[in-house]
């Protein structure tokens, strides 16, 4: 089987990113860092925007561009963050990886629980969620 191209679009990423800051970065599935760019552009309008600057923005019209260019900036800093994240994201996963792979193909492990294959790099089965790490099977200090 070959690879898959990747499905991120980094224009998506760039509109979702102009259109509320952080969005660009949940399509990406990047939770935390949408959530640092969120709270930084919070603290940017609070410590840098004028509070007379933020309620004529609230009220529909637009403020002088010297009192709102902070905010502007960090929000055009996140567009740019999540259009980097996501042609990074696109080229790396089409591409195949040069790193060796963690288990062989062949290499399967059964769930004690439920009898079904599972990963042997997840340490429970995705399928039951009973933790693998568990050697003895009728060992009763399960959580």
């Amino acid at each position: 089987m070959g690879t898959t191209a990747s499905t991120t679009r980094p224009w998506l990423a760039v509109l979702f990113g102009l259109l509320v800051t952080g969005f660009g970065h949940l399509y990406l599935r990047r939770w935390r860092r949408a959530a640092g760019w969120v709270l930084l552009v919070i603290a940017v309008s609070s410590l840098f925007v004028p509070t007379a600057a933020i309620e004529t923005l609230a009220a529909g019209e637009m403020p002088p561009l010297h009192q709102i260019a902070p905010l502007l900036l960090a929000t055009g800093a996140s567009v740019v963050d999540a259009y980097i994240l996501a042609v990074r994201s696109k080229y790396s996963d089409a591409q195949p990886s040069t790193r060796p792979p963690t288990h062989h193909a062949t290499e399967t492990v059964s769930c004690l629980n439920c009898g079904k294959t599972v990963d042997p790099e997840l340490e429970f089965c995705h399928w039951c969620t009973t933790r693998l790490t568990d050697a003895d099977p009728d060992s009763d200090d399960r959580e």
